[in-house]
């Protein structure tokens, strides 16, 4: 009995010394200066990207309300796949690519009664408008370019990790991101100019889906790979993302082709329908052709992008990837940044990660 007490009394001694610890303040994305509670128990999050920075940090039981459009797609991230229990949350706005920096659901943020809200691609005047009508302070994260790695993200973890008290979390999220990095480097920076193919990257997720045309120059899984991208000679207008036209498309020819699954249906339905143009690809005509999974999806899934990495290599530099197994080094990521082996799940609603595209076979 009296352990019981004690052990009751200790805890009521620790939700005070919580409860009464001093806010802090901190300096978000937005450069704003913010307030913000010691050791937040009710967060939201809101905006492509925030709820997975929360996943990665090991704080979605923290977590009391969620987007609907987490609800509505749930193939392809791989947060949401590890963490079922999130879609038992209420909803607090409709989220999406069009809900992104507009003013959010602020009567069902308030039936919530969140502590603090997370919040990413919003602008500080909007930031500040919505924490003063809420009487909730608003942090604001960033991934940085759309659809790039940008290392803003690293800052995001750091100051999502200081307040919510996930210090070690995020340094060691962070150095496994850096050690796959650097494995990757290892393996093929050595590689020579004469051995690296021209390699071109369609399919890719922009606001929608698309078919081939779609592209990056600056893409993840290639750069990591010190990959020749040939998307990097076409002029890009704004950011990274470019639309290559068929015939400049023909002109680059690239030696191997990769497609995003997540346009792979519009490549197969475009080939059916126009065969003699992918004909005249090279990459087409000798079935060097292959999969990745989609990681721009509500921004990046790094560690899909992680995958999807040593899925080129070890197209492109197969003596160098002998000894990795592309489901397990899957499965690796996928448990260290989401808490489950998700790659079935992935493998599942997309195909195998790397293998040669379905409709040449």
């Amino acid at each position: 009995m009296r352990l019981k007490f004690s052990m009751v009394l200790l805890l009521t001694l620790g939700l005070c010394t919580s409860a009464l610890a001093a806010p802090i303040t901190v300096t978000d994305l937005a450069g704003r200066k913010v307030t913000v509670p010691a050791h937040p128990a009710r967060i939201v999050c809101v905006g492509p990207g925030a709820l997975r920075l929360i996943v990665y940090l090991e704080a979605q039981d923290t977590v009391v309300g969620i987007e609907s459009m987490e609800k509505r797609y749930a193939a392809g991230r791989p947060y949401w796949l590890a963490q079922p229990q999130l879609k038992t949350l209420p909803v607090i706005g409709p989220g999406g690519p069009g809900a992104i920096n507009k003013k959010p659901d602020m009567e069902a943020m308030l039936h919530v009664a969140p502590d603090l809200i997370f919040a990413t691609y919003m602008d500080a005047v909007l930031a500040d408008e919505v924490a003063d009508t809420l009487g909730i302070p608003v942090v604001v994260l960033s991934y940085g370019e759309l659809a790039v790695f940008d290392t803003r993200v690293y800052d995001s973890l750091k100051l999502a990790g200081k307040i919510l008290g996930r210090e070690a979390r995020t340094d060691a999220v962070i150095d496994f991101i850096e050690a796959l990095r650097t494995d990757l480097h290892r393996r093929t920076v050595a590689v020579l100019d004469g051995e690296r193919p021209g390699v071109f990257v369609g399919g890719i997720g922009h606001r929608g889906t698309h078919g081939i045309e779609s592209t990056q120059r600056d893409y993840i899984p290639l750069d990591w790979n010190h990959a020749v991208n040939v998307a990097q000679q076409v002029k890009a207008t704004i950011g990274s993302h470019v639309m290559v036209d068929k015939e400049t498309l023909l002109g680059l020819d690239p030696e191997v082709i990769f497609i995003d699954d997540g346009g792979l249906a519009l490549v197969a339905e475009d080939y059916r329908k126009k065969p003699d143009f992918y004909d005249a690809l090279k990459a087409f005509r000798q079935k060097k052709v292959f999969t990745l999974l989609p990681f721009n999806f509500y921004t990046t899934n790094i560690g899909t992008a992680m995958a999807d990495a040593y899925a080129i290599g070890k197209t492109i530099y197969p003596s160098r990837f002998v000894d990795v197994d592309l489901a397990v080094k899957a499965d690796e990521i996928y448990t260290f940044l989401v808490g489950k082996p998700v790659y079935s799940a992935m493998q599942a609603e997309y195909g195998r990660l790397g293998q040669v595209a379905p409709f040449l076979e």
